[in-house]
């Protein structure tokens, strides 16, 4: 072979290599960044907060970081502006969006809430008539105004029965066991924090076991992430399957993960969970599917879409079609 040649074969194979290993630092840069899911501090996220700390991500070639808020109201935006990945939301937050024209969809149903939601109240308060003329304090345009919503629409009341205070979940523990608010709306660990702070103060009204399926828990990702990152996606869902299932083999463990997570005792968590109900996985696509009760999005989806237009948050109704993809429940379910 000529000498010319030789050289010429070396220099491309080097600029090949150099090329390649340009090529692969990118592919791990990119591999190495982590993937931010929005989240707030919940009971039913249980198997996230566990697959986080056991690293259950890795399994599948990913990397995940949750990044929390204080509001569960900045979830959407944070989502819309790409400032996260995907975010765990409300289902009724997803029928707003999408009414609103953006392509959110959820992929996964993650719990519903079977107490863990409630309307928490004074000694005097006896039944949710009695808000009547009343300060409420709840987070608005989030669950809780919408467990509001719904409780007054059922004791022939509305919004304007009651003297409404805006104010965060986590603030109404505060505001009530100092004797300034006889009714707040929240979740868990606040409710539990009223109640056992307060002792035979206060007492739970109304809660999410009164509208079973209503507020409901779901992954939601931009259609644009669903179309770029179909892997991705299905990975985390693997990972969320896998937390579940350690949740079920290591209960002690698993309580300790979430209770740092959440800020409250392994007790404390295995007390909450039974405000939850973490869909099994066998059971996901059901969510999905046209059904006659609440657990399934059509029905549920309804109710809350009508509740969301009538006080004015939402123009139109939305197909329950442009508020799902289930491709990667059903993958998940074989």
């Amino acid at each position: 072979m000529p000498l010319d040649l030789k050289k010429a074969l070396r220099s491309l194979c080097a600029a090949t290599c150099v090329l390649a290993s340009a090529l692969s630092g990118i592919a791990a840069a990119d591999a190495a960044t982590p993937l931010k899911i929005g989240t707030v501090v919940w009971i039913g996220y249980g198997p996230f907060y566990v697959a986080e700390a056991l690293d259950l991500y890795k399994k599948y070639g990913l990397s995940v970081k949750l990044q929390f808020f204080t509001d569960p109201g900045l979830l959407p935006a944070a989502l819309t502006s790409h400032a996260v990945d995907g975010a765990m939301l409300t289902y009724d937050q997803v029928v707003g969006s999408v009414a609103k024209g953006l392509s959110e969809k959820v992929v996964m149903p993650i719990d519903f809430s079977n107490g863990g939601d409630a309307i928490v109240a004074s000694a005097d308060v006896k039944k949710v008539a009695d808000f009547k003329g009343k300060k409420v304090a709840f987070n608005p345009l989030s669950p809780s105004e919408f467990l509001l919503a719904y409780a007054l629409q059922t004791s022939g009341m509305s919004d304007k029965d009651i003297s409404a205070v805006n104010m965060t979940p986590e603030a109404i523990p505060g505001a009530m066991l100092s004797g300034s608010l006889p009714v707040g709306v929240t979740y868990e660990p606040n409710v539990s924090q009223i109640l056992n702070s307060g002792k035979s103060r206060f007492h739970v009204v109304y809660s999410s076991r009164n509208a079973p399926g209503l507020i409901a828990d779901v992954l939601v990702f931009d259609q644009s992430f669903i179309d770029a990152h179909p892997a991705e996606v299905k990975g985390i869902l693997q990972a969320y399957a896998d937390g579940m299932a350690y949740m079920k083999s290591h209960p002690d463990d698993a309580a300790k993960i979430i209770a740092k997570a959440l800020g409250v005792s392994p007790q404390d968590v295995k007390a909450q969970l039974d405000g939850v109900y973490n869909i099994p996985v066998a059971e996901m696509p059901q969510s999905f599917v046209k059904g006659p009760t609440t657990r399934s999005y059509y029905t549920s989806g309804a109710v809350i879409a009508g509740l969301l237009q009538k006080k004015g948050q939402i123009s139109a109704i939305p197909p329950t079609e442009k508020t799902i993809d289930a491709q990667f429940v059903n993958q998940l379910a074989r």
